[in-house]
Parts: structure tokens; C-alpha cells; sequence
């Protein structure tokens, strides 16, 4: 849409707000309101006015002005509020009107322009899997003499001989054998059904929705693949619209990525293709039915995947799910259909349209902006450097022996361990100013700070239980 049209679309829905919205550096949704009165065609290039010293990882206090610009083909009829239009913005300095550099949005659409610029393709889709758990309740609880948490799910294992104030139908789902399941175990079904029909309300193309492997609730809804930064727009709002339509219902939904121990965590894989001038550039005759070019891409993602995971796994709790027999992939390799392989080649339709890699180590509590956007980087340094993968490892990875399993390269087993091969291991990512130096340099100090250091500081539940009588 043009703003011409943003105003039309909001006398034709008798809209009476506008919802400006954008991401802050570490990954969450913000937003303030005007009335639609205040909204012209003039503000789709002048703006709005915010404190940018109050965002998270942004402004010093003594130049803390910053401009939010809503972008007019982000717009949409927000379902959760009453006659509002919401609508994505960029950042931008407001004596300059440069673009902000640590605006994450920014950084998604230097990317892609720095990929044009390359030559090598015009057009980069992604297609995230972004699951998700579904509770019943939650609460926690931390501060100088207690740390704890409880979650529940009326359809967790755990609830087997719990009658939670009514009778217990005993139809609970085992660990590790939600996938697929149907009701009455799974008792989410009407709940994802709605989550899909909202997206597509919302402009958002969605393929299936469907009960995830663990117990307690774990769910996904697939969208359609789309370009970089109109896919991390999705994925933003896939991620408001699911939280709010399970607030709806009395639940809580969370994009954490290990919220139950013992049982499979929610991962984001990512569906990953190039293509220039309509035409698809992963498609070939070599291994899996990949390019050349595919095949370089697959090198520089492995190459640099545990500086990636610094953006795709950007939690300590993401490094709670990467762990032996829970299928997320620990092993830095590649497969041909093989999902515990960190980048598999999928077996979906022999149309070349269809041919992608599947990078599978990352998750959704990631900035997708960030995330997406370095992926695409490693891409492309794997193709303009002809990076090989190497040899495919077409065999159960937790199957191999101890001997051929290390030869193959892991992922970190911390956050700290992947924003030190970040620090390490960077110079791919400002290629074209797309990330800078400032922004590497605030995502290692901030995450390290704040949640590296935060939890090393505190004692953990377990410690009492290992040691509290020692």
C-alpha cells in the first residue's frame, strides 16, 4: 500500500488509532499510539518523535531523539484492538534522517540491498518454523533469597495423575510423542486454527498448523516463505498474534526456547533460497539436487555457524536446547533429508522453485531481523569465496561412534562460547555496512552484560540440590 491508500484503508474501516510499532535492539515489540487524525501523508516521511535513550541497547540520554517513520505497506487492521490500524516503522536520526544503525529493521534491509549490490541475486526467501509453547500457567519468581518457576499444561505427561479440580480424561501427551497428535490429547487444535485464520486475516500466508513433538503444549503454525524483511515483519507479528489470541483463551504462549526440562525445545528452523529474476539459484544436478552455488552457500553458513548462532541462538537458555537426544542439531554438518544434521536439504517436490536448505540450530526467541540477515551474509561470503561444505554425513548423527563423531565440528555449548566466536569471527557481517562495528561490539556488551553475566551471578535450584548438605 501507498499512504494514499494507509488513509483510505482507515476511513474504510472507520479507524480511530494508529499502532506505531518497531523492534528494539534485542528483540522485542514496542509501540505507542496516535489518534488517526494525526497520521497525513506527510508523516510517512517526516515521522514521529520518541525517547530513544528508554529503548534497550540505543541512545545515550544526551542524544536521545530519535524518529519513528511508519512504513505504509507494513499496515494492517490490528484484530486484538478496537477500530486500530497498526503499522511497522524504520528508525532514523532526526537531524540527519539517516537510517539508524542499530535499528534491527536497518540492518534486514542493508542486507538485502548489500545482496543486489553483489550481483549474485536480487531476491533472498526465508521461511522460519517458528514454534512455540502453549500453558495453561506460569508464574516465577527471583530476587535476593528465592529463585523458582512452575509452568503447566492440562495436557502435559505430568498431569497424568492430577485431577486439577475435575475429572482427568487421562489423554495426555508423552514426552517426545506430540507430533501430529490429534484431540482430544491435543487440546489445542481450535486454538492454532484460530491462530491461523488471524495471520491470514492479517496478511500473512500460512501452510499448516499442527501439535510439535513435546509434551505440555508445544505447537506450530508454518508460514509461507517471503523475502528477508517482509518475513521478519511476519515473524513479528506471527509472534504478537499468537500471544495475544492465547491470552484470548486464558493461556499463555512463549517463544522461550526450553521452558520444560526432558523434553524437546522449540526451534525456528530456517528455510533459506536465492533467487534472481524470478528464477530459483539452488536448483542443480550436484548432491541433494542443489547448485554449485547452493552448495557454497551451505559452506559459508557451516563456516561461520557458531558466530551465527550468536544471532539465531541469542538466549542462555537457547543453549539449554541444544543438547544430545533432543533433535536439535549439534553437529556442525549437512544431509540429504537427515534431521539431525544442522543444515538438511529438504525432500519436498522435485520443482526447482521448491529447492532450499534448511539451517535447523537456530530459534525463535532471536531477533529475526539480526538473525535472518547474518544467515544470509554467511550465504553469500560461502558463495563469492566458493566455500565448500565439504563431505555430506547422511547417517544418524547420535547414532555415529566416538570416533567419527569427532571429526565433526560442534556447535557452542553457551552463549558466552557464541558471542566469543562473534567476536572472533565478524568480518563477514559489515561487508556493504551491514552490520557495523558499534553493532557487534553493543549485541556482544549487551547480551553479555545483562544475561551472560545476570545468570552466572545468581545461584541456580539445582546448586541446592547438589550441594546444600555438602
Amino acid at each position: 500500500m501507498t499512504p494514499r491508500e494507509v488513509l483510505a484503508l482507515c476511513r474504510e474501516h472507520e479507524i480511530k488509532a494508529i499502532d506505531l510499532r518497531f523492534m528494539d535492539f534485542p528483540g522485542t515489540q514496542k509501540h505507542f499510539t496516535i489518534p488517526v487524525h494525526a497520521l497525513t501523508e506527510e508523516s510517512f516521511e517526516d515521522g514521529f518523535s520518541i525517547d530513544g535513550s528508554s529503548i534497550r541497547g540505543w541512545q545515550a540520554i544526551n542524544e536521545s531523539d530519535m524518529q519513528v517513520v511508519p512504513q505504509a505497506d507494513t499496515a494492517f487492521v490490528d484484530p486484538f484492538m478496537h477500530n486500530t490500524l497498526a503499522m511497522t516503522c524504520n528508525i532514523q536520526d532526526p537531524i540527519t534522517h539517516e537510517d539508524y544503525a542499530r535499528d534491527p529493521r536497518n540492518v534486514a534491509r542493508k542486507a538485502e540491498a548489500y545482496m543486489r549490490q553483489t550481483g549474485i541475486a536480487d531476491e533472498a526467501q526465508f521461511g522460519p518454523e517458528a514454534e512455540f509453547f502453549m500453558f495453561d500457567d506460569v508464574s516465577f519468581e527471583l530476587n535476593e533469597r528465592e529463585a523458582s518457576y512452575r509452568i503447566d499444561s492440562i495436557e502435559g505427561q505430568w498431569n497424568r495423575g492430577v485431577s486439577n479440580g475435575a475429572a482427568n480424561s487421562g489423554y495426555k501427551v508423552r514426552y517426545k510423542e506430540g507430533y501430529f497428535s490429534v484431540p482430544p490429547a491435543d487440546t489445542l487444535q481450535d486454538i492454532r486454527t484460530e491462530i491461523m485464520l488471524t495471520l491470514i486475516d492479517c496478511g500473512i500466508d500460512v501452510e499448516a498448523q499442527h501439535h510439535e513433538v513435546a509434551s505440555g503444549g508445544q505447537c506450530e503454525v508454518a508460514m509461507k516463505y517471503a523475502p528477508l524483511v517482509a518475513m521478519a515483519d511476519h515473524l513479528v507479528r506471527y509472534k504478537y498474534i499468537v500471544k495475544n489470541v492465547a491470552a484470548r483463551h486464558q493461556k499463555s504462549a512463549t517463544f522461550m526456547p526450553k521452558p520444560i526440562w526432558n523434553d524437546n525445545g522449540s526451534g525456528m528452523h530456517m528455510h533459506c533460497s536465492l533467487w534472481n529474476g524470478g528464477e530459483p539459484l539452488f536448483s542443480g544436478g550436484g548432491y541433494g539436487g542443489l547448485s554449485d552455488l547452493a552448495m557454497f552457500a551451505v559452506g559459508g553458513i557451516l563456516k561461520h555457524a557458531a558466530a551465527l548462532l550468536a544471532f539465531c541462538c541469542s538466549t542462555t537458555n537457547s543453549y539449554k536446547r541444544l543438547i544430545p537426544g533432543f533433535e536439535a542439531p549439534i553437529n556442525l554438518t549437512y544431509s540429504y533429508r537427515n534431521r539431525s544434521a544442522a543444515i538438511r536439504i529438504p525432500v519436498h517436490s522435485p520443482s526447482p522453485k521448491n529447492k532450499r536448505i534448511e539451517f535447523r540450530c537456530p530459534d525463535s526467541s532471536s531477533n529475526p531481523y539480526l538473525a535472518m540477515s547474518a544467515v544470509l551474509m554467511a550465504m553469500l561470503d560461502g558463495i563469492q569465496n566458493k566455500i565448500h561444505p565439504g563431505r555430506p554425513l547422511d547417517k544418524d548423527i547420535y547414532d555415529l561412534e566416538a570416533e567419527e563423531l569427532a571429526e565433526v565440528e560442534k556447535t557452542p555449548k553457551s552463549l558466552a562460547d557464541a558471542l566469543q566466536s562473534l567476536r572472533d569471527d565478524h568480518d563477514f557481517l559489515l561487508r556493504g555496512d551491514v552490520f557495523t562495528e558499534d553493532v557487534i561490539d553493543t549485541w556482544i556488551w549487551y547480551k553479555t552484560t545483562h544475561e551472560v553475566d545476570a545468570l552466572r551471578e545468581r545461584p541456580h535450584p539445582l546448586e541446592f540440590a547438589l550441594y546444600y548438605d555438602i
